[in-house]
């Protein structure tokens, strides 16, 4: 791919929308800088707080522990904490610098402040709306389809902004131009200086959560239990140091990462296993950097189709995407990195999306799993056909079809599964 093509542009600019830091889960950061904004817009601290927001937002920051709250979960201690230490221009690093007196005042402030919650009636599965309330005056910040997407800002009858909110993700790159030939045909290519930085800070940042994650006590340790005993066998390095980053990130460890698709545990399955087999093998730093273009790459492309939130769990597409790093890596090039794309999807379609909290750490593991034996088949002269299940002949073709199941499949199993939470 020459760089005066149109689509080499994209690719990079893909990657740079992508391959954004956040801090924390980012359902619950995202609630927090809407929180933050909204504090800032009234001018003053809010006396009460409305959040309303789509049930898939519910689904995922019910479970999930909130940096730098004292190991506090769920939709109150993220608008808490956003209201009293977000700061509200640093977007998905809302709440990256947090004092120890802002922790506990976000502790007082949830004691003495009513925050309501309710599930709006929303035809956006990702819609975060806050009004914050102090005396006579209120503040309303929407947030629709993805994280910083800031749709809609009011103070009081004054309109400071207002976008229509539609389906698609406005403001992004036109997604449509990837497919699993052209990212190949890119990341050989690629001048690497055009993507260093956002794969750089992937790696720095990545590998850092995971090593604290092997370090300390999170959540149900799948990283050390994966490990245990196969310190030295490489692919049960790649899936442990994966888990153990998942581990560290979804029970309140206050290290940032690199997300893909919105998500840090998609962010941290698609490179921690190529950067782990990379070093493991010897391989140059170029050769890492190209593997990466490959595996955001990939991940991207598969989450297209399905959306930034589903009942699909969004860690089958990151390890399909590590599996086709790991390919690159190994000398592979179209024809095996889309058998180990068709081969992993074929294997883990089925895992749902549950919200985020411990068990992430373990679905990442298995699909990073997946994305391993999708590529061994491949060297193994082994492989899904068209017509196995949702197999379908051609990677493009399967790929579309797991977009379609994800995004319409399983609407229904989305709202079960919200349901079946919203019980507990």
């Amino acid at each position: 791919m020459k760089k005066t093509d149109c689509c080499y542009e994209k690719y990079v600019r893909i990657l740079e929308e992508e391959l954004r830091p956040a801090m924390g889960c980012t359902e619950p950061i995202a609630i927090a800088y809407a929180a933050a904004k909204a504090r800032a817009v009234l001018g003053a601290m809010p006396e009460r707080l409305l959040v309303e927001v789509s049930g898939n937002i519910i689904k995922n920051v019910k479970s999930v522990v909130v940096p730098h709250t004292g190991g506090l979960r769920g939709i109150p201690a993220a608008a808490a904490v956003g209201v009293v230490a977000g700061d509200s221009d640093a977007e998905l690093e809302v709440i990256s610098n947090v004092t120890e007196e802002e922790i506990e005042a976000t502790s007082a402030y949830l004691k003495t402040v009513p925050i309501q919650i309710r599930c709006s009636n929303t035809p956006h599965i990702f819609d975060i709306q806050i009004t914050a309330f102090c005396g006579a005056d209120q503040a309303l910040v929407r947030i629709v389809d993805y994280h910083t997407n800031l749709v809609c800002i009011r103070r009081n009858s004054e309109v400071l902004l207002e976008k229509e909110c539609v389906t698609k993700e406005d403001g992004l790159t036109d997604r449509t131009c990837l497919s699993i030939e052209g990212i190949v045909d890119f990341a050989e290519s690629v001048e690497l200086e055009d993507v260093r930085a956002v794969l750089e800070r992937q790696i720095a940042y990545n590998m850092a959560i995971a090593e604290e994650g092997l370090r300390g006590n999170y959540g149900a340790n799948i990283g050390k239990t994966v490990l245990r005993g196969r310190e030295y066998d490489l692919n049960y390095k790649m899936r442990a140091w994966a888990a153990a980053a998942s581990d560290a990130r979804m029970n309140g460890c206050e290290l940032p990462v690199v997300i893909n698709s919105g998500s840090g545990n998609q962010g941290i399955t698609t490179s921690v296993p190529v950067i782990v087999f990379a070093r493991e093998t010897g391989k140059t730093h170029e050769e890492l950097l190209r593997a990466l273009c490959v595996s955001n790459l990939v991940t991207t492309h598969l989450k297209t189709g399905i959306g930034r939130l589903s009942a699909y769990c969004g860690a089958v597409s990151a390890g399909a995407g590590s599996g086709a790093g790991i390919a690159f890596l190994k000398g592979g090039r179209f024809e095996m990195i889309a058998h180990t794309v068709v081969n992993a999807v074929a294997v883990t379609s089925g895992i749902i999306c549950d919200g985020a909290k411990a068990s992430c750490a373990a679905k990442i593991a298995a699909a990073v799993d997946a994305g391993l034996l999708g590529l061994a088949m491949y060297e193994d002269g082994n492989q899904f056909f068209g017509g196995d299940g949702i197999v379908k002949k051609g990677v493009e073709n399967t790929i579309a079809t797991v977009g379609k199941l994800a995004r319409l499949g399983m609407e229904q199993t989305d709202k079960e599964i919200i349901q079946l939470m919203m019980e507990n």
